[in-house]
């Protein structure tokens, strides 16, 4: 058993100043698992909305929330939409009795009707599988490989990590992005996910993959749109600055998690993902997902200009801007690319991360920095 002691520190330093707290993110990413430590399933507190008893009790939502006291859970809160309005006017009691912990896949319609009907109240912390904190730095290859999905991390072996990652994919296209409403044909939307592996770390481009798939861009849009809204796909926004040169202004697209990845590029084993490809790709986008869980990004970007200069992670911290270069090599080196970046941006600081072992400068504001420093000493650098 892993313990997420963090995120139960997020929930209960955000319940102190919030009404109510919203955990977001993919399921079979633990949130049910971490939502049981703080209140127990059998609990007349704990709702599942996909449990028949507790759609049964939620028949009459206000008569049957508003007697209860302490913290509330609702799981699987975008089953029922219009719990929301009821949501409010509990929200607004004063004294306030009870807060709320509800636990939803992120679904537009949730999003949605919670930011029209609980803005101001509810407090939104993203949860995703495990992460380095979380598993140790040890296992960082294992978690490259496999993802952070906590049953396809925790799996006996490679080949069972695999089996559940497949069927993860079919269950979710088949069945649970129906359930929130999005109804598009299942074979199309792995096609489409499949194609988006193959260009992961890559910058949007709609045209061929609208080609390929015989729909319009604006409709591959939507997928695109549909894939990030379920935390399966991160769009990294590209950074602007009032330069003269050309910018990058389209994003770039990663699959969030890298287990996920290799399922839909059949890679089995460490051994095949490094001799694949894509490797630099996939290690990048792992990184990158590392960075933002580990230094709490909340706004990241990228930023690039047509002339070739670019950056792979961008971000503020404490007022100042600083980058991240990812560089799957043995010993990295200053590049043109960097200094533009240093000097265009006006960076505090350039990191490049890199798989070896030994930190060195590579210029007074650019450092070349140990992929297994990442848990150690990257905070310190930043803010």
């Amino acid at each position: 058993m892993i313990e997420r002691s963090g995120y139960l520190s997020f929930i209960k330093k955000a319940l102190d100043r919030s009404r109510a707290v919203a955990l977001l993110g993919p399921r079979q990413s633990g949130k049910t698992t971490l939502a049981r430590e703080l209140v127990d399933s059998h609990s007349p507190n704990y709702f599942d909305l996909e449990d028949q008893s507790s759609l049964i009790a939620l028949t009459d939502p206000k008569g049957t929330l508003e007697p209860l006291k302490g913290l509330v859970v609702i799981d699987e809160v975008q089953q029922r939409p219009e719990l929301f309005p009821v949501l409010r006017v509990l929200l607004d009691r004063k004294p306030l009795p009870a807060q709320f912990l509800i636990l939803g896949s992120a679904s537009p319609d949730f999003l949605r009707q919670s930011s029209e009907s609980l803005a101001g109240r509810l407090e939104l912390i993203e949860m995703g599988g495990f992460d380095l904190t979380e598993v140790d730095q040890k296992k960082a290859s294992r978690l490259w490989l496999r993802g952070g999905f906590p049953l396809s991390f925790l799996a006996k072996n490679d080949t069972d990590s695999v089996s559940w990652r497949k069927s993860f994919i079919k269950t979710f296209l088949e069945r649970d992005l129906r359930e929130q409403g999005i109804e598009l044909p299942a074979v199309t939307l792995h096609r489409f996910w499949a194609m988006l592996a193959h260009s992961h770390g890559q910058i949007w481009n709609a045209a061929p993959i609208a080609s390929s798939l015989g729909v319009s861009e604006p409709t591959i849009r939507k997928y695109l749109d549909i894939l990030t809204g379920v935390f399966m796909v991160r769009q990294l926004q590209p950074w602007h600055v009032n330069i003269k040169k050309r910018q990058v202004k389209s994003p770039k697209v990663y699959i969030r998690d890298s287990g996920i990845l290799n399922s839909f590029l059949e890679l089995k084993t460490e051994a095949e993902v490094l001799r694949h490809q894509t490797c630099g790709a996939s290690w990048e986008g792992f990184v990158i997902e590392q960075l933002i869980r580990t230094l709490e990004i909340d706004h990241p970007y990228f930023w690039a200009t047509h002339q070739g200069a670019e950056i792979d992670l961008v971000f503020h911290k404490g007022g100042r801007m600083y980058g991240v270069e990812i560089k799957r090599a043995d010993a990295p080196s200053m590049t043109p690319a960097m200094r533009i970046a240093l000097e265009d941006l006006k960076l505090e600081r350039v990191v490049v991360i890199y798989p070896g072992k030994k930190r060195y400068s590579l210029h007074k504001k650019i450092e070349a920095v140990p992929m297994d420093e990442i848990l150690g000493g990257m905070k310190g650098m930043f803010g």
